[in-house]
């Protein structure tokens, strides 16, 4: 029996997380991955991962470099790659899964002759992702978008009715919406009775960080936040999430503080409050995220092959829908209440 072909992809951005999923999906050169760059180079590094940065998380055997510990998933080859920022990076990469990938001139071209198109964002806010996704969406190819969505509700609003009217799946997640580890503590809410309160604690105080920081909160702590508060010097700061008077949500809200300095290897954490106690998560950091990123990998290919929409992209929505009220909030100096929106799409 044969195998089924390999989906093509094009990558829009050769950031980290371009090069965090790409590892996983597709066979590479594990040697050019741990020193993407040479040392005798180092005007060529944009990013961690051009340093080995990324290598770091996925071989984790020291004594065997080139054995992957990640969980690769496979059945994609990368096809095609841009970034509109600096080719170099995309140039790169391509030499990482030996030279197969067309570099190319404009992210439109991205989408011609693939089987899905992948808008990864590391550090970036999603302002630019309505404009990256109209050229796949309108040619009907199924198109993931990196954390957030869009940057707020109309720009969410605009891809969602791109994807409907050209009858073109989409999704896009979080790392946090899909890592184990959120689903091992889940498991562990029970020890502490009905959960009360909860925290979670870090992100940074951009977009790219409090997107990860909501959709954890509404990972473990469920979906359907009715209401947020922003607090601190800054928007975003500090949230606070209130599901109203949800059954099986925290009655007190969660808080989310952002603005907590520097934390290793980008690590989360979470806590959970109730009459049985308190529980505490393990550090959520890099070397538990290709984990979360191969589930996010598995969805992909389930959308191209069923050519539907995972039911998972309402969290995203959701998730911008937070930070959007979070910033009214946090102008208005009161609580918001978080804007619902209709997900229809294929």
């Amino acid at each position: 029996m044969n195998a089924d072909p390999p989906i093509r992809v094009g990558l829009i951005r050769c950031d980290t997380h371009g090069a965090y999923f790409a590892p996983l999906m597709a066979e590479h050169d594990p040697v050019v991955f741990d020193q993407p760059v040479p040392m005798s180079e180092p005007e060529r590094v944009m990013d961690s991962w051009m340093a080995g940065g990324n290598h770091f998380y996925f071989y984790q055997g020291y004594a065997s470099p080139t054995t992957m510990t990640a969980d690769f998933v496979g059945g994609f080859e990368i096809a095609r790659v841009h970034d509109e920022r600096n080719r170099a990076r995309a140039e790169v990469l391509a030499e990482m899964f030996f030279g197969k990938p067309k570099v190319c001139d404009t992210f439109a071209e991205v989408s011609d002759d693939v089987d899905l198109v992948l808008i990864a964002d590391c550090n970036f806010d999603g302002s630019d992702h309505l404009e990256l996704a109209t050229p796949g969406i309108t040619k009907g190819v199924p198109t993931f978008i990196d954390k957030p969505l869009a940057n707020d509700l109309a720009d969410v609003r605009a891809i969602l009715e791109l994807a409907r009217r050209h009858d073109t799946p989409i999704h896009s997640m979080s790392i946090l919406g899909a890592v184990p580890d959120a689903d091992h503590f889940r498991s562990r809410l029970a020890e502490i009775g009905p959960v009360q309160a909860g925290s979670i604690q870090g992100g940074g105080t951009a977009m790219a960080g409090h997107i990860h920081s909501v959709v954890l909160a509404l990972n473990v702590f469920g979906r359907g936040v009715r209401r947020v508060w922003s607090m601190g010097e800054h928007p975003l700061d500090v949230m606070r999430l209130d599901w109203g008077d949800a059954d099986d949500r925290p009655p007190a809200g969660v808080t989310i503080t952002s603005d907590v300095g520097s934390v290793q290897h980008c690590a989360f954490f979470v806590e959970a409050y109730g009459p049985g106690g308190a529980a505490q998560s393990r550090p959520i950091g890099d070397f538990r995220f290709p984990f979360g990123a191969a589930r996010i990998i598995r969805s992909m290919k389930e959308m191209v092959r069923t050519r539907k929409s995972p039911e998972s992209l309402a969290m995203m929505v959701e998730g911008v829908a937070i930070v959007e009220a979070a910033r009214a909030a946090h102008n208005a100096g009161r609580p918001v209440e978080v804007e619902q929106v209709e997900i229809d799409v294929p």
